[in-house]
């Protein structure tokens, strides 16, 4: 049985998928996005934090976690909802999370992801999940290795493998103020959307969280985006809305 680490389940979910959901947050994230507002999901390992005065990070069985999970089994039946996996990025704790998914049969399973994995790891978690709710951030390989660390020729790697699969997916893209939400960015992302085999049944617009450093004390960290522009560009937006114009998926938080 293998055992995993989170940072947080959130109970009564509205906002991480279909109906009523329990969002169980993982720890450990290979990407470090400059603007990324959980801190406490960067590292794999429990940690303190100096304003609450407690460890934050839990350790967990596949069979503790599934059994809490199902606790809420009949508030998923009635109102369509399920359990969505989110972090951090949870695939990368992919023994623990698809042990504990794999005991959830009945349940609507859902994974939000970076995509930054291995090719054999994302092909198995598109036999195990329902929906997929997958990232794209920047298109340009090196500003991704910029302002999240990594490249993202894995990712959309492992977006091509998902769009020419049968599962449904939503592609959410982060509107990080004069990083990802230029023109040149966006007009990027539309064109690997427009190329892919199977276009997703949403796209998600996440509004930039001006208080994301807010917590990175707490845990004696730094905040390390630097950028005095927290207003995201309505002109870029509305021309990446206007390429898809006929499409009705598009969702903005």
């Amino acid at each position: 049985m293998n055992n995993g680490y989170l940072f947080d389940i959130k109970e009564f979910a509205t906002n991480d998928g279909p109906g009523i959901r329990l969002t169980v947050f993982l720890k450990g994230c290979p990407l470090r996005c400059l603007w990324c507002h959980n801190p406490e999901g960067l590292s794999f390992i429990p940690q303190f934090n100096n304003m609450m005065n407690r460890i934050v990070g839990k350790e967990y069985s596949s069979e503790q976690l599934a059994r809490h999970i199902l606790n809420f089994e009949d508030v998923f039946s009635l109102s369509q909802g399920g359990v969505t996996f989110s972090g951090g990025e949870a695939l990368a704790q992919s023994d623990f999370l698809f042990e504990t998914a794999l005991k959830l049969p009945n349940v609507h399973k859902l994974l939000d992801t970076s995509g930054f994995a291995s090719n054999k790891i994302f092909e198995k978690a598109l036999t195990i999940f329902d929906l997929i709710f997958f990232d794209i951030k920047l298109a340009d390989d090196v500003l991704h290795k910029k302002y999240t660390g990594v490249s993202n020729k894995l990712i959309l790697q492992n977006l091509q493998i998902l769009s020419k699969s049968s599962l449904p997916y939503n592609i959410r893209i982060p509107l990080i103020p004069d990083i990802t939400d230029t023109k040149e960015n966006l007009d990027a992302i539309a064109q690997i959307i427009d190329n892919l085999k199977n276009l997703p049944i949403q796209i998600d617009l996440l509004s930039y969280n001006v208080l994301a450093g807010g917590k990175y004390s707490s845990y004696n960290m730094n905040f390390k985006l630097k950028n005095e522009n927290n207003c995201v560009n309505i002109e870029n937006v509305e021309n990446f809305i206007s390429k898809f114009e006929n499409l009705a998926i598009f969702h903005k938080e």
